[in-house]
């Protein structure tokens, strides 16, 4: 939604790009930002406009930060009392912080701080202060909670691994399964697929045969014994570890 990209499929109020007009695109692209930034060429080239932006020469590169001597201009202008550096890796901080140091016209303190770092003023100054746990949130969408991190890491093992379902009928009277166990996958690719399939049911036939009665009066524990078997097969047939979910229908 930046100006540009609403100029490149014409939704912007006040600007428009007609053919053989030119456009410069003077930032450096983001990595990871490539396909959407190559997206928007691709309309300003529809438009038959003029589009410059290889900048391997460095030649039409314009930096978002202030330059050295805009941070004097600031510094001067200001003269503040406490100056804290923010944006930026550390190294960065630091160079600005001692800039302020080489001007002199902080009249207080210089508070060269990391994320998490606290200071409190006071009428009294600047003081630090415990520090507090910093960084990235994670919101549900939809609800906007925050996501705990076990939460996070159940979604991510799923999407790297997938789900596998086991679903087997069973009587409730005679504890023999009513058809063959059903083997449901999602987020699972295999080459051998089919086959996958096949000797994980078989691997549940096997469990169950080899259960003795008082296991199978347990569901719990038959479900247990059914996600360890399935879970040492499809990893040493794939090498991946996904989530298994037996299920037992009594009918």
């Amino acid at each position: 939604m930046s100006s540009l990209s609403r100029i490149a499929v014409d939704n912007h109020r006040f600007v428009s790009v007609d053919e053989n007009d030119s456009v410069i695109l003077s930032a450096r692209i983001i990595p990871g930002n490539e396909k959407a930034i190559f997206r928007m060429l691709d309309h300003m080239f529809r438009r038959r406009a003029l589009v410059y932006y290889d900048n391997s020469g460095g030649t039409i590169h314009v930096s978002g930060h202030g330059s050295q001597e805009e941070q004097k201009l600031i510094l001067q202008l200001v003269k503040p009392r406490y100056f804290i550096p923010v944006h930026g890796e550390y190294r960065h901080l630091f160079r600005h912080a001692a800039l302020a140091h080489q001007l002199d016209v902080v009249s207080g303190e210089i508070l060269l701080i990391e994320n998490g770092q606290c200071i409190e003023f006071t009428e009294d100054g600047a003081f630090r202060r415990d520090p507090v746990t910093a960084g990235r949130t994670l919101v549900d969408s939809g609800s906007l909670e925050e996501i705990e991190e076990a939460v996070v890491r159940e979604r991510r093992h799923l999407s790297e691994d997938g789900v596998v379902v086991t679903i087997l009928a069973i009587d409730k009277h005679t504890g023999r399964l009513e058809s063959a166990p059903e083997i449901v996958t999602r987020g699972m690719y295999s080459d051998n697929g089919t086959e996958l399939i096949a000797g994980a049911r078989d691997v549940v036939l096997k469990t169950l045969e080899n259960s003795n009665a008082e296991e199978k009066s347990d569901w719990s524990v038959m479900k247990e014994k059914i996600r360890v078997d399935l879970k040492r097969y499809i990893n040493k047939h794939t090498s991946k570890r996904p989530l298994i979910l037996p299920v037992i229908l009594e009918v």
